[in-house]
């Protein structure tokens, strides 16, 4: 591979992170037969969105997720403090933290949120009893999305 091929396309890598910014997408992706170029949020879920090469650093395509009830909708809703995965058991086939009807203590972990590979727990933040459970275990989350609703 040539110095030439080697050096790393700065400019083109700006413009495709204020790309990111100005559309509101999570990540954005370059290639041609040279060269490969993917520029990412931290904690944005990939995906797999074909473009022709020309349209896909000329026009992206900003993606429109299914709204989430906004977290204030419901009274006592746990919202995400974080962009990443949810898992509502602490391990693949374990029991899971929390079940729909039962009672939790402020404090007690009643999720996980991952992160840029670091396990995060979510705590109880008042006493209750978990009413709703509002998200599947291993999906993706946004900050401030409901996960959980305590009464």
């Amino acid at each position: 591979m040539s110095k030439e091929k080697e050096k790393i396309d700065a400019a083109m890598i700006r413009e495709m992170a204020a790309l990111l910014d100005e559309t509101g997408l999570g990540e954005i992706e370059y290639e041609t037969d040279e060269v490969r170029i993917r520029v990412a949020k931290p904690g944005a879920p990939m995906t797999s969105v074909m473009a022709a090469p020309a349209l896909a650093a000329s026009a992206p395509v900003a993606a429109s997720p299914a709204p989430a009830a906004p977290a204030g909708d419901l009274p006592g809703t746990v919202p995400s403090p974080m962009v990443g995965t949810a898992y509502l058991t602490p391990e693949p086939g374990a029991e899971p933290f929390v079940r729909q009807g039962d009672v939790v203590r402020k404090g007690q972990t009643i999720a996980i949120v991952e992160a840029m590979k670091v396990m995060n727990p979510i705590p109880a933040p008042r006493d209750g009893t978990v009413t709703k459970i509002m998200i599947s275990n291993g999906q993706p989350v946004e900050f401030g999305e409901p996960l959980m609703v305590l009464e």
